[in-house]
């Protein structure tokens, strides 16, 4: 039975599955194959048995709802900047939840005015009430431009990750032009 999901939540998922595709299998993508975004060795260890090819939607919904929006904690981050958990899942989805929620990590710490807004985050990819408490005072204390401003830190981080990934494997290379043109400002 597909797990209901809340509006602004699927559209978000939606979004993501389609800057995904439907299904491939790529030589050079060390995920093998993949739908939807999903790869074979999520799907697996989420319960789905079948055929890559035929992974029905409700499927990637509910393994996205699962792992990389609450399971992350960015279902936190949604209730005080929706349009950075966006992010923070598109980015989870193409690099891992625990690498996007460091960003958010690195980026709240190098925000914080050495300390005297919120004390340092540890970039350890969990985001608990420490790092939700740090978020919410850096948006009390920067206001309205808040969001942004971290929007554009985590998509710096980002970026830079992707040139790294392909300077250590040069075949992904194949992928990095899709990589900045789909994934770096999509949000907002």
């Amino acid at each position: 039975m597909p797990v209901p999901i809340p509006g602004r939540v699927l559209g978000l998922i939606a979004g993501v599955i389609e800057r995904e595709g439907d299904y491939v299998n790529h030589p050079n993508d060390p995920g093998g194959p993949t739908r939807y975004g999903i790869t074979e060795r999520i799907a697996r260890a989420s319960g789905y048995g079948g055929d890559m090819r035929t992974l029905p939607v409700a499927v990637a919904q509910a393994i996205y709802l699962d792992q990389y929006y609450e399971g992350p904690g960015f279902d936190r981050v949604a209730r005080i900047m929706p349009d950075l958990a966006e992010e923070l899942v598109d980015t989870g989805v193409n690099m891992g939840p625990a690498v996007a929620a460091a960003f958010l990590q690195r980026a709240l710490t190098a925000l914080n005015r050495q300390g005297r807004d919120y004390p340092d985050l540890k970039p350890d990819g969990r985001l608990g009430p420490v790092s939700a408490g740090a978020l919410l005072a850096f948006k009390q204390k920067r206001g309205g431009q808040a969001e942004t401003v971290l929007l554009r830190l985590v998509e710096s981080f980002q970026g830079t990750r992707y040139v790294e990934i392909c300077e250590a494997r040069p075949a992904s290379e194949d992928f990095l032009f899709g990589w900045i043109v789909n994934r770096i400002g999509n949000v907002l």
